[in-house]
């Protein structure tokens, strides 16, 4: 029996990965029901991303968005720590960089905690505005 000799297409995201995909739409979602405008999503930079970036009023406002399954170390908010925040201010200063040259608007960091709820479609999302400064 003659095999392909093409690798196998990685077009399949991860379990890890879907369920990170689904923290940051519910987060958006989240975000824009308390009147935010999603602005960008994914901004990869080498060193960082910002999972979304949201306008709120004329503020500009870096999401990071946490999911954790359990409390354990801490928990989600926990894991934005001191490095965590370096790489989200590296990727914000390159985005203002990018598109933001002449005239950068005020900004700050939020971050969105999510954790599973009680019941099997319901999750706690815990928004922190203002999370850390610059």
């Amino acid at each position: 029996m003659k095999q392909d000799a093409r690798p196998a297409e990685s077009a399949e995201r991860s379990a890890r990965q879907q369920l990170g995909d689904r923290a940051e739409e519910l987060a958006r979602s989240y975000l824009e029901s308390r009147g935010l405008h999603t602005v960008n999503q994914n901004y990869r930079v080498r060193g960082g991303e910002l999972d979304l970036v949201m306008q709120d009023g004329d503020m500009l406002v870096f999401v990071e968005v946490r999911y954790r399954s359990s409390q354990q170390y801490g928990g989600a908010l926990a894991s934005v720590d001191a490095h965590k925040q370096r790489r989200l201010l590296h990727a914000a200063q390159l985005y203002l960089l990018q598109f933001h040259r002449q005239s950068p608007p005020p900004c700050r960091f939020d971050v969105i905690a999510i954790a599973p709820g009680s019941a099997s479609r319901t999750a706690r999302v815990q928004w922190l505005p203002n999370a850390f400064g610059a």
